[in-house]
């Protein structure tokens, strides 16, 4: 089973790396509409927590929702809802974004991103560049 898991990772991570879907910039080919609504989606979650757009982040995120943090902690929808109404979201800032549909309902959408929070942030620290991979699954529409 975790042979399995394994080799599912590194067929997922050697599509995104070849290219399989394309994200901004790139010169192949124009974005799919699927690339285009999940680029938009995943871009919107960090505006909604810089805006304090609750709302959003309640409509938008599932009940079992689940972030990994840089420090490798677990955070669920209340916490990050939380976080957004306590503006701790300074800046983000999102490149390099590439689509890998895993089938008609799930996607994966991997990005670089750079990030500036006023929590935890010395003045005049360097902003943290990291990696990221969402997952998204549609339900209903």
């Amino acid at each position: 089973m975790r042979n399995s898991a394994l080799i599912a990772a590194l067929l997922c991570f050697s599509f995104a790396m070849a290219g399989f879907a394309q994200g901004p910039g790139s010169t192949s080919k124009p974005l799919t509409p699927l690339e285009q609504t999940l680029i938009s989606n995943t871009n919107a979650v960090p505006e909604a927590q810089k805006s304090r757009n609750v709302d959003f982040l309640k409509r938008t995120l599932t009940d079992d929702f689940v972030f990994v943090g840089s420090e490798g902690k677990l955070h669920d929808k209340e916490e990050i809802v939380g976080s957004a109404s306590g503006g701790e979201l300074q800046d983000y800032y999102t490149y390099n974004m590439r689509v890998l549909p895993v089938n008609d309902e799930v996607a994966v959408v991997t990005y670089d991103c750079i990030i500036h929070m006023p929590e935890g942030d010395a003045p005049g620290m360097a902003p943290r560049y990291q990696h990221i991979s969402d997952l998204w699954v549609k339900q209903n529409d």
